[in-house]
């Protein structure tokens, strides 16, 4: 409401014209304001809109003055951030490639808002996303988030979830960007749970489309990780649910990945581990050879199952596709 007792007094297209005075101090506080008013709600930032901010501002993104940047960048997401007309106005003023160099910049903030405006345009729709594929967004952003540290990499890391999310295109466009190293390395770099979680949520998007995709996420080696953190009492419990690796295995067939899990894995992770086991063993004998030879057959009899369950069920087919004095 204090918000918009300023735009009701008149205030927006006064802070328009201030941001293109020359000004420096006046452009950044002018833009702050204008941020400031556009993160409470759709209607606030379409008054922003209305003025004739969105042109204005996507011109100051390539000013050589960070503090400036940082709050034109903000500006921008708090508007972009609310709908998909806004985010595709934000868009139509020719924000890319051009917003991309900010991620390349010395200072810290604009990187982490350059990032953030790009996270708050691509999780609207994959429309949005796949024109920042096209612009080359996402490389950048995957560069961005293996060059700096800390709660800088988070706008990153949620964006390309984001993508990921959308469909399995737009999460093979991760993939062969390289984005699941960077991944992996903020799981294990990062101190802060709550970045840790980012990570993994972002991961199991990638990861939960085909079996293509999960095996992608499975082959660096990042399972194991996941499971240790998800099973960790001093992770958040945010970390714990965004760890499950539900989202992964339920499209892994990718044994050797998921082996050494099964020696580790809680019972609630373990039937989808034993699942994906019992799809793939019928129908692969050089998988049913291994199995027997790296000791996941016997792991297997030692579970114990509730009769009649789910995981007792997996188990069943399990043993079903060898000789019975195999099993025994």
């Amino acid at each position: 409401e204090l918000s918009q007792a300023v735009v009701d007094a008149g205030a927006v297209p006064l802070l328009v014209l201030c941001i293109q005075e020359p000004e420096i101090a006046l452009k950044r506080i002018a833009a702050s304001t204008l941020s400031d008013i556009s993160k409470h709600s759709p209607e606030l930032a379409q008054t922003v809109v209305d003025a004739g901010a969105i042109a204005h501002l996507a011109q100051m993104i390539l000013n050589p003055d960070a503090k400036l940047k940082r709050q034109v960048l903000s500006a921008l997401s708090q508007i972009a951030k609310h709908s998909v007309d806004l985010a595709e106005l934000v868009v139509e003023a020719e924000i890319f490639p051009v917003v991309l160099t900010c991620l390349k910049d010395s200072d810290e903030y604009v990187k982490k808002n350059g990032a953030t405006l790009i996270r708050e345009i691509a999780k609207h729709t994959p429309e949005l996303s796949q024109l920042i594929v096209n612009a080359g967004g996402v490389a950048a952003v995957i560069d961005c988030i293996g060059s700096c540290r800390g709660t800088v990499r988070l706008p990153g890391i949620m964006m390309l979830g984001y993508v990921a999310a959308h469909s399995e295109n737009l999460s093979m466009a991760v993939i062969v960007s390289k984005g699941i190293p960077p991944l992996c390395a903020c799981l294990i770099e990062e101190s802060e749970d709550h970045i840790k979680a980012a990570a993994a949520w972002a991961l199991g998007q990638v990861g939960r489309h085909t079996p293509e995709h999960a095996r992608a996420v499975a082959v660096a080696n990042v399972l194991p990780t996941l499971l240790a953190m998800y099973m960790d009492t001093c992770s958040s419990e945010d970390l714990q649910m965004k760890a499950t690796l539900k989202n992964i295995l339920q499209k892994c067939t990718y044994l050797p990945a998921l082996e050494p899990l099964l020696h580790d894995a809680p019972p609630n992770i373990m039937k989808h581990i034993v699942g994906q086991f019992s799809k793939v063993l019928p129908h692969d004998s050089k998988a049913r050879r291994l199995f027997v030879t790296t000791g996941g057959l016997k792991k297997v009899q030692e579970i114990k199952a509730e009769p009649g369950s789910l995981l007792q069920e997996y188990i069943n087919t399990i043993n079903n596709c060898f000789p019975e004095e195999v099993v025994r």
